[in-house]
C-alpha cells in the first residue's frame, strides 16, 4: 500500500510515517547487547556490566538513534515508492491528532520536491556575444605597466648612472616623497593625524587629493600648512565631516626610473635569450588568454540571463535557504581571512537571498537543459580543459597531476565544461548579437598605464 502524499503548495508535500514500536524495541535491545560487550562501569570488568545498568546509561541515546534510523528509512522508502525527487532535507515532527496505529509511533515529514522545468523557445531568446581584440596598442600599454611594476627610485639632484632626475627639483606627480605631517582640529592634534618619514608616490591616489596637491611643488626641507576637509563617509569616525589643519614637511624627494626596453628587461620577464620580439609574442599570448576568459564570462552571463527569462519553474525555498547559509559562511570566512572580527557582526540573511535565489534557479535550469539535450561533460572535454589551464604554468605536468589526482578538483573542471556546453548550445539556438567591448573596459581599466 502506497504512502499517501499530501500536497501543501506548488512544491511542498507532507507524508505520515508510521514506525512499529516493536521493531524499535527489538533493535534497541540488539544494540544495547552489542554495546554491553565492551561497556565499562566501576566495580565491573569490561563486558560484565549488568544489562540494567547498560540500559540506564545508554538506553535513551540508543533509542533516539534507532528512531532516527527507522524514520529516515521509512521516509526514503516512501519517497521512492511515490517517485518523489526530494529537494533538501525533510522537516520531521511527531504527528499530532489523528488515530495512530496501535503499537506504533507516527511522524509527519514535510518537504519540498524539485520542480518541473519548462524551457521556452530559445529561438526567440536574445544573447549578446562579447568580442574584444588585442592590438599592438594593448601590448605596448601592458609593457609600460610591467615597466612601472619594476620601477626604482633615485634621489632628485644626486647624479648617478641613470641621471639626476632632471632640472625640476620640486615634488611632481610620479615622484616618491617622504614627509612628516601633523594635523589638528581646532588647534588640538588628533589620533592618527601625525606621522614621521611617511613615504608615498604622488599621483597614485593613496592620499586625499588636498594632501597630494599641497605636496606637489615642494622642495626638500620646505613645509606647507593647508586645510583638509574629511568626507562625511571617511573611515575615521572621529574626524569624518570635519576640517583639519595639516602641516607637511618634505624630507626626501626621489624620481622614478623605469627599466630600459632591452634584453635585460625581456629576461626579467622570463625570456631567457632576451629576444624582444619573443617577449612581445609572450605578452600577446597571455593577454589573449586573459581576454578569452573574460569574453567567455561576459557571454556566459548573457546566456544565463536569457535562460532565466525563457525558463518557467518554481524554486524550492529549502534550496534557497541552504545557499543563503553557504554564502553567509563564505562571507564570514573571507572577512576572517582579511583580519576582521566577525563574531559580533550581524549577517542578515536577506542580504544574500537574491543572490542565492538566482544561483539555485540557474543551477536547476542548467541541470534541466543538460539532461534534456545530453550536454554532459565528456572525459575528452575535461582533459582538454585541464590541458588548457596547464599551458599558463611553467610545469604543465604538475598541473595535470594536481587536477587528475583529486576527484573534487576534477569535478570543478567538469562543472566548467558543462556550463560551456550549455552556453554553446544556447548560442546555437538563440538570436546572437556580437557586442564589441573596448579592451580597457573589458579588463576593468586594470591595464591603464
Amino acid at each position: 500500500m502506497a504512502t499517501a502524499v499530501e500536497t501543501l503548495d506548488k512544491l511542498a508535500r507532507r507524508i505520515t510515517l508510521t514506525v512499529p514500536m516493536a521493531e524499535v524495541k527489538a533493535e534497541v535491545e540488539k544494540r544495547l547487547k552489542a554495546r554491553a560487550k565492551s561497556a565499562k562501569a566501576p566495580g565491573f570488568r569490561p563486558g560484565k556490566v549488568p544489562m540494567k545498568m547498560v540500559a540506564a546509561q545508554y538506553g535513551y541515546q540508543v533509542e533516539s538513534e534507532v528512531l532516527n534510523d527507522r524514520v529516515g528509512n521509512a521516509f526514503n522508502a516512501a519517497a521512492n515508492e511515490n517517485n518523489l525527487r526530494v529537494a533538501g532535507y525533510p522537516r520531521i515532527e511527531p504527528k499530532t491528532g489523528g488515530d495512530a496505529v496501535e503499537g506504533s509511533i507516527q511522524f509527519d515529514a514535510t518537504f519540498e520536491v524539485y520542480p518541473e522545468i519548462v524551457i521556452g523557445d530559445l529561438a526567440a531568446a536574445e544573447v549578446e556575444r562579447t568580442t574584444t581584440s588585442v592590438s599592438d596598442a594593448e601590448i605596448d600599454k601592458t609593457i609600460e605597466i610591467l615597466r612601472k611594476q619594476r620601477v626604482h627610485y633615485h634621489v632628485k639632484g644626486e647624479h648617478g648612472a641613470h641621471g639626476d632626475g632632471g632640472a625640476v627639483q620640486t615634488a611632481q606627480n610620479g615622484d616618491q616623497v617622504t614627509i612628516d605631517f601633523v594635523g589638528s582640529i581646532d588647534g588640538v592634534e588628533f589620533p592618527g593625524g601625525k606621522a614621521d618619514n611617511y613615504t608615498f608616490v604622488l599621483g597614485e591616489g593613496r592620499m586625499l587629493p588636498e594632501f597630494e596637491a599641497a605636496t606637489v611643488g615642494l622642495k626638500v626641507g620646505e613645509a606647507k600648512t593647508f586645510p583638509l576637509s574629511f568626507p562625511e563617509d571617511y573611515h575615521g569616525k572621529d574626524v569624518a565631516g570635519k576640517t583639519a589643519e595639516f602641516t607637511i614637511t618634505l624630507k626626501k624627494l626621489e624620481w622614478a626610473h623605469l627599466p630600459e626596453l632591452d634584453a635585460d628587461f625581456a629576461k626579467s620577464l622570463g625570456v631567457e635569450d632576451g629576444d624582444m620580439a619573443k617577449m612581445r609574442d609572450d605578452i600577446k599570448v597571455n593577454l589573449e588568454r586573459e581576454v578569452s576568459g573574460r569574453v567567455k564570462a561576459k557571454t556566459k552571463d548573457s546566456v544565463m540571463d536569457a535562460l532565466i527569462k525563457v525558463a518557467e519553474l518554481d524554486v524550492p525555498k529549502v534550496l534557497i535557504d541552504q545557499d543563503v547559509e553557504r554564502l553567509m559562511e563564505m562571507t564570514r570566512q573571507d572577512m576572517t581571512q582579511r583580519g576582521m572580527d566577525v563574531k559580533a557582526m550581524p549577517f542578515p540573511p536577506e542580504l544574500f537571498t537574491a543572490q542565492a535565489e538566482r544561483r539555485v534557479r540557474l543551477g536547476l535550469i542548467l541541470a534541466g537543459v543538460v539532461k534534456a539535450n545530453n550536454l554532459q561533460a565528456t572525459a575528452e572535454q575535461v582533459k582538454a580543459q585541464v590541458e588548457e589551464f596547464a599551458q599558463s604554468y611553467e610545469d604543465p605536468k604538475e598541473v595535470l597531476k594536481y587536477y587528475f589526482g583529486d576527484r573534487q578538483r576534477l569535478a570543478e573542471v567538469e562543472a566548467l565544461v558543462l556550463e560551456e556546453n550549455v552556453v554553446n548550445y544556447v548560442l546555437g539556438k538563440s538570436k546572437v548579437t556580437d557586442k564589441p567591448v573596448a579592451f580597457d573596459e573589458l579588463m576593468g581599466n586594470n591595464q591603464q598605464a
